[in-house]
């Protein structure tokens, strides 16, 4: 396990395998969850090293006081590992899923593909704002992972005409014809208007994986 810097948290970056000449293959968790400690089955397909990060908040990254999470916190993350790695390809499920798109399209020099699968998160708060809350926290609540993330980034707003101008964003600066893979069965509403847009491939894992190692 690494440990790599992003402002003041110590984010956790697992090496799941680490031969071969292809680029790296980055996994993303879902919400609530953290990094697998060995290889999935359905990885093993890729021809190079894989790395899975623990988000802020998650497994043994830092928990943070006060929350204040959002999705583009997480970007933040994804961009430590890839000033780490240099360019990777992105598989996010969930949580991670929606990462990896906004990560696509804010450095489309860097991700070279990005693979977008179910996973607890995918949906966040939906489309619309709704009525102001305020999170309450059980302070005795075991961390990790960090309940205040669970509770901001399940509200986390996710406008679809946001997420595709990632996509549009990612298809521009990266070059490449097709730089998002679906595998997901959910379709929340940001996912639909992804689905609809040029450059999306609607596939299975296997398949996005040996694609996107070509």
């Amino acid at each position: 396990m690494r440990t790599l810097v992003h402002g003041r948290i110590q984010l956790a970056l697992h090496e799941l395998k680490q031969d071969g000449a292809a680029r790296p293959l980055l996994h993303l968790h879902g919400l609530g969850l953290q990094s697998p400690q060995i290889l999935p089955d359905e990885l093993a397909v890729w021809p190079g090293p894989v790395y899975a990060l623990d988000f802020t908040g998650h497994g043994k990254s830092t928990v943070p006081g006060g929350g204040g999470y959002t999705s583009e916190i997480l970007i933040g993350d994804v961009d430590a590992v890839i000033n780490e790695l240099g360019q990777v390809t992105l598989i996010g499920r969930g949580q991670g899923a929606y990462v990896a798109l906004l990560t696509a399209g804010a450095r489309p020099d860097a991700v070279r593909g990005a693979i977008l699968c179910d996973g607890p998160g995918i949906s966040g708060g939906g489309p619309m704002p709704g009525a102001p809350t305020i999170a309450r926290i059980d302070p005795e609540a075991v961390a990790p992972p960090d309940p205040y993330a669970l509770a901001e980034l399940s509200k986390d707003v996710r406008p679809p005409d946001y997420a595709v101008e990632f996509v549009r964003l990612a298809v521009a600066g990266s070059g490449m014809q097709s730089p998002f893979a679906i595998c997901a069965k959910a379709r929340p509403e940001w996912l639909k208007a992804v689905a609809e847009e040029l450059g999306i491939v609607q596939t299975t894992v296997e398949e996005a994986l040996r694609t996107f190692a070509r």
